[in-house]
């Protein structure tokens, strides 16, 4: 987001710039926590990628579109996983968001559909 004059009003950046840091800094992030290190990082990139092309799962910039109709505020953190729940394997996206409020969002999106799946709100 970028202030004006005014420290109170806020604009919201373009979506490609906001989209493009938050590759970037998905995959630093990917790097630095999982154990295996670059190694693990470049494969699980691969399985995105893979994921996407098959059709698995919507692009990063569709679903930070719609985070963005629905939620106000500032994108955080996005991560993609594979989760199991109830012995369904899908794909998620956890987008964090600090509303202009000062409240921080956990959403969970199914990542094939964009559909909601849990949004947490911590104050």
């Amino acid at each position: 987001m970028q202030h004006t004059q005014d420290p109170h009003v806020w604009i919201p950046e373009p979506l490609s710039r906001r989209v493009g840091r938050i590759g970037i800094a998905v995959l630093c992030a990917s790097a630095l926590t999982l154990g295996g290190g670059l190694a693990r990082a470049d494969s699980d990139h691969d399985r995105a990628r893979q994921a996407l092309t098959a059709g698995e799962v919507l692009p990063l910039a569709t679903i930070l579109e719609r985070v963005e109709l629905e939620h106000a505020g500032k994108v955080l953190d996005v991560e993609l996983d594979r989760d199991k729940d109830h012995g369904v394997v899908r794909w998620v996206y956890t987008i964090k968001v600090l509303t202009p409020s000062g409240t921080r969002l956990k959403l969970q999106i199914d990542a094939k559909s964009g559909e909601l799946i849990s949004r947490k709100r911590k104050d």
